[in-house]
């Protein structure tokens, strides 16, 4: 192992063996949080710098994060430590991109100790560095630690150990975050290919957008019509992100009482309302290192609005009925079919919740507005899977019940035109989905008889139906001939003015099968 090497006793030589013994173990490291933690700890151990913590600058820029903190810290002390650039030294640190010394540590200096690590201590009495991790000439986060005042001989000394550790850690940083983001990008085009799709212009927007925000914990906001595909959105978002190897927890707040929504959330303690025999650990409690994915988000009560507020800003919750403060370390995703901002001005919604969860809104679109392109490669999508989960061997969509698909305004969307294609698929008896397999809603959308023929209006369901099978003998026969009348109407029996007046009769485009 590398920390078993001796460390030599001069300090110079001793800073010179763990500055090169560093370098040796980053350049052969892959897991970064691993990495860098054992960095901390060799800090603490050989040199004093004690409470040791790595905050990575977010690829949006707006947020800077403990990403990496010293053994003896806590988890969710890490969490509270968040900044902006410029906020507090750490902030300072990184927007400046000076390394930043402080001899006895004062509130008036702008030290936040957000994460209260240093609660008790005589703040007086320690010294404070913080340097900034470049990459390039460029502050993509700070190395900070603390060490006894009394211990510090040469601050300048101090400040050069650590700029030269984190110049080490600086390009060990970025590779692995061009590295993650390849996989990620290759995750996305794997599960997008098999989730979200489509390739309409609208869709690739989508796509592109769930695989910016999936990296970080940025809070998006989801809309669109109901059965669109928004809770597969969010769930694409969490299994593309750092926290997929946690839980994704949907919540529908439309579907839960309101006397319970408080409860769902944030769980409850024994005997705080009746019926509540044991404590019940809530969503945001059961979701730490995970997602919580809130649908419907505008059906939740005022009461439970407030309190998500406050999870939003502070990542801080009470169970119902306790006094205990819990951490949320969840990433929350919300989805509506509302039109919020009209919530907001009717006092339905609260509008500092809104812009707390609109921080990175993606709009679903409709089916209908995807384009023919997308309709098929759904209606094809899920063709292959009901084939295979009913045992059958379809094959394809005749060109009928193409039409009929195409045609179809889909005002239940992506979630319709599933229940549609398995009904198809169960009526199915061959390998082709025809026209008259497709329910009746769908059927002649495309091609109907005009005004004055055919049956009476009384008769009008039975003679579409005939109308429906003829449209589709008449154009697969068109499809197998290449649109020669002629050699379509033998295959069907008929003389070629019978056909002729058929394919008048009912609209159909022939000249498309050329």
């Amino acid at each position: 192992m590398l920390d078993t090497f001796p460390v030599p006793s001069n300090t110079a030589c001793a800073r010179l063996g763990l500055l090169a013994r560093i370098g040796r173990f980053l350049s052969t490291e892959d897991d970064a949080a691993s990495a860098l933690s054992e960095v901390l700890r060799w800090l603490d151990r050989d040199q004093g710098y004690a409470r040791g913590v790595v905050t990575l600058l977010n690829d949006a820029e707006d947020e800077i994060a403990a990403d990496i903190t010293a053994a003896g810290v806590p988890t969710d002390t890490g969490i509270l430590m968040r900044y902006r650039p410029g906020e507090g030294i750490t902030g300072r640190a990184i927007a400046t991109n000076t390394p930043i010394y402080l001899a006895g540590v004062k509130p008036k200096d702008g030290f936040l100790d957000r994460s209260g690590l240093r609660q008790g201590l005589d703040l007086a009495r320690l010294a404070f560095f913080c340097v900034p991790i470049q990459y390039r000439g460029k502050a993509v986060g700070a190395l900070s630690a603390d060490r006894p005042l009394s211990d510090v001989g040469d601050p300048e000394g101090d400040l050069r150990l650590l700029s030269e550790v984190a110049y080490l850690v600086g390009p060990f940083v970025q590779r692995r975050r061009l590295e993650d983001r390849l996989e990620a990008y290759q995750r996305v085009h794997v599960a997008t290919f098999d989730r979200l799709v489509g390739r309409s212009p609208a869709m690739e927007a989508v796509t592109r957008l769930a695989a910016k925000v999936a990296g970080v914990d940025t809070s998006v906001l989801i809309t669109g019509e109901t059965g669109t595909g928004k809770g597969v959105l969010a769930q694409l978002i969490h299994d593309l992100s750092p926290r997929r190897a946690g839980p994704c927890i949907e919540v529908n707040c439309g579907a839960i009482p309101e006397s319970l929504v408080e409860s769902e959330l944030f769980g409850h303690e024994k005997g705080a309302f009746t019926g509540a025999a044991a404590r019940r650990a809530g969503v945001f409690e059961r979701a730490q290192g995970g997602t919580v994915f809130l649908d419907e988000i505008g059906e939740l009560p005022p009461a439970v609005q407030t309190r998500l507020l406050r999870v939003l800003q502070t990542k801080r919750f009470e169970r119902v009925g306790g006094s205990e403060t819990i951490v949320s370390d969840a990433r929350i995703i919300a989805a509506t079919n509302r039109h919020l901002e009209g919530d907001i001005v009717a006092g339905r919604f609260r509008s500092d919740l809104y812009y707390r969860l609109n921080v990175f809104p993606i709009h679903m679109p409709p089916l209908r507005e995807r384009g023919k392109a997308d309709m098929m490669l759904l209606a094809d999508a899920f063709v292959e899977r009901f084939s295979r989960e009913m045992g059958k061997t379809i094959v394809r969509i005749d060109t009928p019940a193409i039409d009929m698909l195409t045609a179809y305004h889909w005002p239940g969307n992506v979630r319709e035109m599933e229940n549609v294609i398995e009904r198809a698929a169960v009526m199915a008896e061959g390998d082709v989905i025809h026209g008259h397999h497709l329910p009746p809603s769908l059927q002649l959308n495309r091609y109907q008889t005009k005004p004055g023929q055919g049956a009476s209006s009384e008769d009008r369901g039975f003679a579409d139906r005939v109308a429906n099978f003829e449209i589709e003998l008449i154009t697969e026969a068109l499809k197998d001939t290449s649109g020669n009348q002629s050699q379509a109407a033998k295959r069907l029996g008929l003389s070629k003015r019978m056909i002729q007046y058929k394919i008048r009769l009912y609209g159909i485009d022939w000249q498309r099968f050329k």
